[in-house]
């Protein structure tokens, strides 16, 4: 894939693993736009890296969605690079009758819908560059997941498929389909402080970035990696240790 020269569209860019990715990618010369919900976050990395762009947007809003996609097509023509990173993880019972429809709907709305809207929104410009890729950040989960996060398993399960699927359709055009496949990061998704246990971000980024340089399409890292070749018998394997109630981890 090509690394350098790009103009990029990072969702959820002001932290974790967006932001990992955007610092490296303007390190290699690329223009980077970065999107989130909050201005004071946005703020706060830009005087960081004055180089970066900011969009304050909310994913989980179709009309937003739209928005954002004819805003940065016209402030940013070259645009040839989108990287759906955007994501938010809610652990719940389906137990616990308390829990509001709508937080389960925003899950699924960034995780889910936001990727494959914005994906259909930026195809049209994406076809008529000469290089572009789609960058989906799915998960380990998607393999085996983790009972305990029901929806956002789902939505990474979900993204995976579509992300093989939209390759399949994308032969032969100009755009390279990539799928980073995190395992359990230390950033604060979920929470500050559940994944303090996790591999940390800059160790997986640059592990990534080398892969996807080198050409390879669906990359993951750690227990990802494993999860990702893992036959269905070493899944079921993976899922019954990942929900024993001795194993607090998501892998």
């Amino acid at each position: 894939m090509k690394m350098s020269g790009n103009t990029i569209l990072i969702t959820g860019g002001a932290s974790g693993i967006g932001l990992a990715f955007a610092k490296r990618f303007m390190a290699l010369g690329n223009t980077v736009i970065i999107c989130g919900r909050r201005q004071d976050w946005l703020d706060d990395v830009q005087k960081q890296y004055p180089a970066l762009h900011t969009i304050v947007t909310d994913v989980a809003e179709e009309a937003h969605r739209v928005g954002l996609a004819d805003r940065v097509l016209t402030e940013f023509p070259k645009l040839n690079m989108i990287m759906n990173n955007a994501g938010i993880q809610r652990n719940f019972s389906v137990h616990d009758n308390q829990i509001s429809w709508a937080a389960h709907r925003q899950e699924l709305a960034i995780n889910l819908d936001a990727p494959i809207h914005l994906t259909t929104l930026f195809l049209p410009h994406l076809r008529q560059q000469s290089h572009a890729a789609i960058i989906n950040v799915t998960s380990g989960l998607s393999f085996s997941p983790k009972a305990s996060a029901p929806i956002y398993c789902a939505t990474k399960a979900g993204l995976h498929s579509f992300t093989l699927s939209l390759r399949q359709q994308l032969v032969g055009s100009p755009i390279n389909v990539v799928e980073i496949i995190p395992p359990g990061v230390n950033t604060d998704l979920g929470g500050v402080g559940l994944h303090d246990w996790g591999v940390p971000v800059d160790e997986f980024a640059d592990s990534i970035m080398q892969r996807i340089e080198a050409g390879e399409v669906e990359v993951g890292y750690g227990s990802s990696e494993k999860s990702r070749l893992a036959s269905r018998a070493e899944l079921d394997e993976i899922f019954q240790k990942m929900n024993s109630q001795s194993s607090p981890q998501i892998l």
